[in-house]
């Protein structure tokens, strides 16, 4: 197995960032994390509202969803690129202005037309945002602590799903669903705010050229890794997204569970970012192979548990935990992306946004089949056994590449 690289070039900010408690900065990045993560989660739950007042049918209203993600895979390359000799806090203050003018414009659309213009600018800084503030936390902390410290910046988007989801959406049963985006407009700017007044001002990188990120990316082991992502998450979001509807049609559950479960879900999710976190920055890859094999197995025995709200709490506290995935894949992005970090972890937000867009396609594919709703549990197994494949794959590489650099 190959040796994790220095921190070349995620340590070379550290002495910039020594006076400054890595504390709060954590805290200033988590917070965007958060603002973002209550954007993407919290519109799901609007859709309907969205429909009602721009009087378009729901699935219509739901390419508001597909809008934001198309963003996100087209801005996390692109900025990436762009602003590879940029100086990363100025990368950031740009991204958040970004993210307060898309959130908005949303809450101001006129027509349905305008608001998906507007789901896709938003989306466009979203990627970049989480590549390069995990290149900064990461800056911040010796090379075996670099996933704990990438951890805490997604921690942000990890909690959204237990207090910014209901806080947005009962925002938006309340007082509109324009508010909801008003409120995350609001939590873009102050993190702009806090990241021009308290994150220290690191070089620009003049060697640095959307080219050589480009180039860097000729490493197998970087789209094996982001293949692991977008195979292996596939089967998270294959269940999250049928979720609410398992539990009023199958489960026949009280209206109030549906956002208990969501909660249970985001409680596994923040667990599991920072358990895996912590087991990477000891051992990355067992970590990654057994987080996929764990989750395949809670997978699989969402089935069995679709009838008592008792029995499929733990297995979706459970699934919720392999959201840590996400975190250590990026970390490793990190470690083999040697010269393209900044490409590379902003694709992997691309890869997460394309595991999104799978799992469900795949798990609906299942239930219009005649499958049954609790379907979506096998398919997401299959799809996290997916991913582990790619991981053995990724293994055979780098022991091929082990013995190759041996034999001289």
């Amino acid at each position: 197995m190959t040796q994790t690289p220095t921190n070349a070039g995620v340590g070379t900010d550290v002495s910039v960032h020594d006076a400054v408690r890595p504390g709060l900065i954590f805290f200033i990045l988590a917070l965007g994390g958060f603002a973002i993560g209550t954007a993407e989660f919290a519109a799901m739950s609007l859709v309907p509202m969205i429909s009602a007042d721009m009087h378009v049918t729901v699935p219509q209203a739901g390419h508001a969803i597909e809008a934001y993600a198309a963003g996100v895979c087209v801005g996390a390359p692109l900025i990436a690129m762009i602003g590879a000799k940029l100086s990363r806090k100025y990368l950031l203050i740009g991204m958040m202005i970004m993210y307060v003018v898309g959130n908005g414009l949303t809450a101001l659309a006129p027509n349905y037309g305008l608001l998906l213009l507007c789901r896709f600018i938003s989306g466009l800084p979203h990627g970049a945002y989480f590549g390069t503030a995990g290149i900064v936390a990461s800056s911040l902390v010796p090379i075996n602590r670099r996933t704990q410290a990438v951890a805490r910046v997604v921690l942000g988007l990890t909690i959204a799903t237990i207090g910014g989801v209901p806080m947005a959406n009962g925002l938006g049963m309340m007082v509109g669903w324009r508010w909801a985006f008003v409120l995350i407009a609001g939590l873009a700017l102050c993190t702009m705010m806090l990241i021009i007044r308290f994150v220290p001002m690191d070089p620009p990188r003049p060697q640095a050229s959307a080219m050589t990120e480009v180039r860097a990316l000729r490493n197998r082991q970087v789209w094996l890794t982001l293949g692991i992502g977008v195979v292996g998450f596939g089967g998270i979001f294959c269940v999250y997204t049928y979720l609410a509807s398992i539990l009023e049609v199958v489960t026949q559950a009280p209206a109030y569970m549906t956002p208990v479960m969501l909660a249970v879900f985001g409680v596994g999710m923040t667990v599991g970012t920072m358990a895996c976190a912590w087991a990477a920055d000891r051992k990355m890859m067992p970590t990654i192979g057994g987080t996929l094999l764990v989750n395949a197995a809670a997978l699989a025995g969402f089935p069995g548990s679709v009838h008592s709200v008792w029995g499929m709490m733990p297995i979706v506290f459970m699934i919720g935990c392999g959201g840590g995935l996400g975190t250590v894949i990026q970390s490793r992005l990190l470690s083999v992306a040697v010269d393209a970090q900044a490409l590379a972890a902003a694709m992997n937000q691309s890869a997460f946004n394309m595991a999104n867009a799978i799992g469900p396609a795949l798990g609906g594919l299942a239930i219009s089949a005649g499958l049954g709703w609790s379907s979506v549990g096998w398919v997401g197994a299959c799809l996290a056994m997916g991913g582990f494949m790619i991981w053995l794959l990724t293994l055979s590489d780098i022991r091929a590449a082990a013995r190759r650099q041996a034999g001289g």
